[in-house]
């Protein structure tokens, strides 16, 4: 077993490079925001969903056109508004006069990476034309089923639902999100950096730094990743003790705070997503801190609280807090 972590570390040593490369492209355009590209970077290694979060202003549209910029991939940005109808997403079926017969008229969702920008700023009927597309990476116009180009991702941004004219997720759309970025501001030097960025004459060009083939390659490493049977003890630990906490000591004080733990795809994508972590810090094994930095991610949009936590301030932030404080780490 030592023999073949001590083969798989090497292939990740050797496949990894490409992200210190994207690192330092990005820069180029994007100034701080680290956490957010670092998880922009898991997702992609791990065939997962990215929701990102925050105030309008952070670069979350910026990050992702300038990600698709250096990857050669195909890219379309689908802008959500009130009045998008879902066939504005996936499509629709167009008479075709010289032929007398029905057509499809394929939309956006076309494409390796989609950007679905301000993506709560559409109501339900629309979201849901994204679920099919998410999860079996297919779409439906009229009676036929069409397969989307792989790799496919969803990189969608959304503002903070307490702003106006925004819209909660569904919650099964929202759990096909491997993670939910939660994207602050930016510190005060790094904004200072952000003046002297934006305010220059200098045009960035960005170069393509990986094929599709190659990331091909690279996910086929990160699946070879070492995960010991304790981790995914671990993994299933920490999601079943986010259903039932009152089976873990330290946990029945929480019970009454959880509406809903956390679906069968958290532990899914906490695998997934703990080993894209271990490939980008250049290891070839998941440890326990590889779950940990990656849980909140994973967790904080599919923990749903209860009408008791909100009327004490309780998010499911502090609930996975409580979560990793209290299960034993092996």
């Amino acid at each position: 077993m030592l023999q073949e972590i001590t083969v798989i570390n090497s292939k990740v040593q050797e496949q990894s490079v490409f992200i210190s490369q994207i690192m330092s492209e990005i820069a180029k355009q994007i100034i701080g925001q680290k956490y957010m590209i670092e998880r922009m970077l898991v997702g992609l290694l791990a065939d997962g969903h990215i929701l990102l979060e925050g105030v309008p202003g952070l670069a979350k549209t910026l990050t992702i056109k300038t990600m698709a910029s250096i990857i050669d991939f195909s890219f379309a940005r689908m802008q959500f508004t009130p009045d998008l109808l879902p066939a504005d997403i996936v499509g629709t079926m167009i008479f075709n006069q010289k032929t007398n017969e029905f057509v499809p008229k394929k939309g956006p969702i076309f494409a390796n990476i989609v950007l679905a920008d301000e993506i709560n700023r559409a109501p339900a009927k629309v979201q849901s034309a994204l679920l099919e597309a998410m999860q079996e990476k297919q779409v439906t116009i009229g009676d036929k089923t069409y397969l989307l180009p792989l790799p496919f991702l969803v990189m969608a941004t959304q503002n903070p639902i307490e702003q106006e004219g925004t819209y909660p997720l569904p919650e099964a759309q929202v759990d096909r999100f491997m993670l939910k970025i939660k994207v602050d501001y930016p510190s005060k030097n790094e904004e200072r950096q952000i003046i002297d960025l934006i305010t220059q004459d200098t045009v960035v060009t960005l170069q393509k730094v990986i094929t599709p083939e190659r990331l091909v390659e690279a996910r086929k490493i990160v699946n070879q990743v070492y995960i010991d049977e304790k981790i995914k003890n671990y993994i299933v630990d920490i999601i079943d003790a986010s259903r039932n906490p009152g089976k873990y000591p330290g946990l029945a004080k929480i019970q009454e705070f959880i509406e809903f733990g956390a679906s069968p795809r958290a532990s899914i994508y906490l695998a997934k997503a703990a080993k894209a972590h271990a490939f980008i810090n250049r290891r070839g094994f998941v440890i326990p801190e590889d779950i940990k930095e990656i849980g909140y991610d994973v967790l904080r949009h599919r923990i749903i609280v209860s009408y008791e936590a909100e009327a004490q301030e309780i998010d499911s932030e502090k609930i996975i807090k409580i979560l990793f404080d209290e299960i034993p780490v092996p």
